[in-house]
């Protein structure tokens, strides 16, 4: 007898319980991913707050820059606005000087000429004078106002400091003038700091010529002048002296100042004995002269009044050395 085959239903209760699991799962992730996007919502719109910040920062920041180049843009265009006035002013200055030398210039050029001729005539001796002059006795010198002008070469040494040029900086171009004018005519010139830097740093250690030009040239280069200064002359005067030094040249410095910064006088003076060597008869190779500029007579610091000490170097120094001191008692030019 054969068994019956039980027919398959395939709508049982247990497909239906895996039909019901699965869209429950579903379900379930649907409400879990719902409830997590609000706190991922939260943290990117802080994070984005967060660089909106920082951006407004720099914005202020780079707008603060832009204000101030606008700033110095401005005052620089009121600069150049006002150079290009000074400039076209210093332009029709020079269009009218040009014309009145224009006028004059054949006239000025046999002046210069005569004048040339007559310093030169007065610098050389005739052979009498040369025999009179051999008469005198050995201590008379040709000086002019007491400074003896024997010199072939002379070499300045001016004071550079803030003081001297914001106080007698004329009155040094008009003693520079007139120290060139009682010698008509010399080998050569030099003009240094009192820290040893050359006006024309061209003629570094050597003589600067001798010529009407180069006169002028040095009063014009010295007006604009403007190097470092420690407001003692020693370190200038030592090194003119080492680098210009020779048996076979009279050579004259002239230091033009105000004041003595430096530690102690006598080591100076030692320190020039030395390199200056005294010849058999007394005299020195290298006179020096100064002149004193009264400013910073009445100012004093830890190491007292520092024009006083300029003035008592440099008086010491003249007299070891031929040369004469002169303290002026105004800055007036």
């Amino acid at each position: 007898m054969k068994k019956r085959r039980r027919d398959i239903d395939i709508f049982s209760l247990s497909f239906l319980d895996c039909i019901c699991c699965g869209f429950g799962a579903i379900i379930l992730l649907f409400v879990l991913s719902k409830f997590a996007e609000p706190v991922v919502i939260e943290q990117i719109k802080e994070n984005m707050q967060a660089e909106i910040v920082r951006l407004e920062k720099e914005l202020f920041e780079i707008q603060g820059d832009t204000h101030i180049l606008n700033r110095d843009l401005t005052a620089k265009k009121a600069q150049l606005s006002k150079d290009k006035k000074k400039l076209a002013r210093l332009q029709g200055d020079l269009s009218v000087i040009k014309g009145r030398f224009a006028g004059s210039k054949d006239d000025a050029v046999v002046q210069n000429i005569i004048e040339g001729k007559l310093a030169i005539a007065r610098q050389e001796l005739t052979e009498e004078m040369k025999r009179l002059y051999k008469s005198l006795p050995k201590k008379m010198t040709r000086s002019v106002g007491g400074i003896p002008v024997d010199s072939e070469y002379i070499v300045f040494i001016i004071d550079t400091s803030g003081s001297m040029q914001r106080n007698a900086w004329r009155l040094v171009q008009k003693k520079m003038r007139e120290t060139l004018e009682i010698y008509p005519k010399v080998k050569g010139i030099q003009i240094m700091n009192d820290m040893g830097n050359f006006l024309f740093s061209q003629y570094a250690g050597k003589w600067i010529p001798d010529t009407p030009a180069r006169r002028r040239a040095i009063i014009s280069a010295l007006r604009t002048w403007n190097s470092f200064s420690n407001s003692s002359p020693v370190e200038g005067i030592t090194a003119a002296i080492n680098m210009f030094y020779s048996k076979d040249k009279k050579i004259s410095l002239y230091v033009f100042g105000d004041e003595f910064s430096g530690l102690a006088i006598q080591p100076v003076i030692n320190e020039v004995d030395r390199i200056n060597r005294a010849a058999i008869d007394g005299s020195r190779r290298v006179r020096i002269h100064a002149v004193g500029f009264p400013v910073v007579m009445e100012q004093t610091n830890q190491r007292g009044n520092t024009g006083e000490r300029f003035a008592t170097l440099m008086r010491a120094l003249c007299q070891r050395n031929g040369g004469t001191f002169v303290g002026l008692n105004s800055t007036r030019p």
